[in-house]
């Protein structure tokens, strides 16, 4: 079993559709399979690369993404995809970690690189010299060995890389096609986010079913979006909650969206208000996804239908959760012990299904930390009720503990947002003599103290209310959008001993 399979399949069935398009050119199937094949060729030949070495994917969003990534797994290889925006370090770090064999590097990357192994950039004449009309059919992988090494954000702590095999994103399209909806050939992918995670990971099922992929000339700008969504059909494309807000807040908001078939979100957490605005502009064409890179993009879901139901007598709990579980896949809640906590408790939430990875590269203490008894432990607080809708509550290592009180910083954040004047707002802990820990709350906007405190007191708990708000211009965000609480309770400290 090896996922190049299936690109050789639609190049047959569909060869002179157009699988990659972006604003210098396109790839119908056919020449994508013979480039993708030319490119497996010199791996193994070439660089003299046999089956399960390792090739990292140091790119920004451009078409030979999908040329490399697909040749990566025609040679039998490893891809390990990595966020062009990390910092040389944090490059040289996974480099390092990965025992990385062979880079491929967008030219904005390539130069900031340096590192014992080479480095190719993409588009070069170095790049083009791969491609010498010999090809390479294919290599047999078993459905278990490693396609894609998924390095987490580490935003508490250096990465680790999540081993997710051929059968794991195989297992992760399937569940698109069954969740988020059909795809054919008369489809459009959008890759505004970064190819790297979400984006590329959901290229694959597009791929799959003949569909059509295209790369915007820069990145994410939610005019170009807008714009694309009136001109074009059957556009899909991913986009974290921070985009969603930027969308919907851009000029163009508002206007032509028919073109639009799906927005998949996820990543973070996306605030009842804004999600309702998003409704509003968008239609019933929102579908959230919830999961980790140790189970891509597969764990719960709130579908299109879902977000539609406005007629539902719990439909804001709805919004305000990650959904149920997606199809194949098993959920609970378990306590800090490992057992199973009956409905309506809260705990941590644990998954299994055929997407979760077989464990950490080079790691053995924390995949066993991780993965016990066949099933992924999220580090995510949460609940379930008796229709097996999941709530996520926090990380376990954001929760707060209060007078021996657990408060879960989420709660105060979707209070708190809801006001006019909070832009944005992230709520952490810090030490307290008396208490254990108190609540600080970092806010952005014009709001004013005695406004926040006045809210807070309407709708919370005494007890939950923030000791303390501290007024930003911005959030600290890592290359993902996700907030940097870590960042947040560094400052905390800083103001202690300053």
């Amino acid at each position: 079993m090896n996922l190049s399979h299936g690109l050789t399949a639609t190049a047959k069935n569909f060869p002179y559709l157009p699988a990659l398009e972006w604003e210098k050119g396109s790839l119908t199937y056919s020449q994508l399979e013979n480039q993708v094949s030319e490119l497996a060729h010199s791996l193994q030949n070439y660089h003299g690369l046999s089956k399960g070495a390792k090739v990292a994917l140091a790119m920004e969003n451009c078409p030979e993404f999908i040329v490399v990534l697909f040749a990566i797994w025609r040679a039998g290889m490893t891809a390990i995809p990595l966020n062009a925006k990390l910092h040389p370090k944090e490059f040289t770090w996974i480099f390092k970690n990965s025992r990385i064999d062979l880079i491929f590097a967008s030219p904005g990357v390539a130069q900031k690189l340096d590192y014992n192994k080479i480095i190719i950039c993409v588009g070069s004449k170095d790049y083009r010299n791969h491609f010498t009309g010999k090809k390479l059919s294919t290599v047999h992988t078993n459905r278990h060995d490693p396609a894609w090494i998924f390095y987490t954000s580490g935003t508490t702590g250096n990465p680790k890389g999540a081993i997710l095999s051929h059968q794991n994103l195989l297992f992760m399209s399937f569940a698109y096609f069954a969740d988020v909806g059909t795809i054919t050939e008369n489809d459009t992918r959008l890759h505004s986010a970064p190819m790297s995670h979400g984006s590329g990971l959901y290229a694959i099922p597009f791929i799959l079913k003949g569909a059509k992929n295209i790369i915007p000339p820069n990145g994410f700008d939610p005019d170009y979006v807008m714009d694309i969504l009136s001109t074009k059909q059957n556009i899909s494309f991913f986009s974290a909650p921070t985009m969603i807000k930027l969308l919907i807040g851009c000029n163009n908001a508002g206007g032509d969206v028919s073109g639009l078939k799906t927005i998949c979100y996820g990543g973070g957490p996306m605030y009842l208000s804004d999600c309702k605005e998003a409704l509003q502009i968008f239609g019933p064409r929102l579908y959230q996804l919830y999961g980790q890179g140790e189970a891509p993009m597969t764990i719960s879901n709130v579908t299109k239908k879902m977000h539609a139901s406005s007629d539902c007598k719990n439909y804001e709990q709805i919004l305000s959760s990650v959904g149920v579980a997606r199809t194949g896949v098993e959920i609970a809640i378990f306590s800090s012990e490992g057992t199973e906590l009956p409905t309506g408790s809260i705990g941590e939430i644990v998954t299994r299904s055929a997407c979760v990875m077989s464990g950490y590269l080079n790691d053995k203490t924390a995949t066993s930390e991780a993965i016990k008894n066949g099933w992924l432990h999220t580090g995510d607080i949460g609940s379930m009720d008796k229709s097996g809708v999941l709530t996520l509550k926090d990380r376990s290592k954001d929760m707060i503990i209060s007078g021996g009180m657990n408060i879960y910083p989420r709660e105060i954040e979707d209070l708190l947002i809801n006001l006019t004047t909070v832009t944005e707002v992230a709520v952490v802990g810090t030490a307290n003599e008396k208490w254990g820990e108190e609540v600080v709350a970092f806010v952005v906007g014009h709001a004013t103290q005695r406004e926040l405190d006045s809210h807070c007191l309407n709708h919370l708990a005494r007890f939950k209310r923030p000791k303390r708000y501290i007024f930003l211009d911005s959030l600290p965000k890592n290359n993902y959008g996700k907030i940097l609480k870590k960042n947040l309770r560094v400052q905390l400290l800083r103001r202690t001993f300053d």
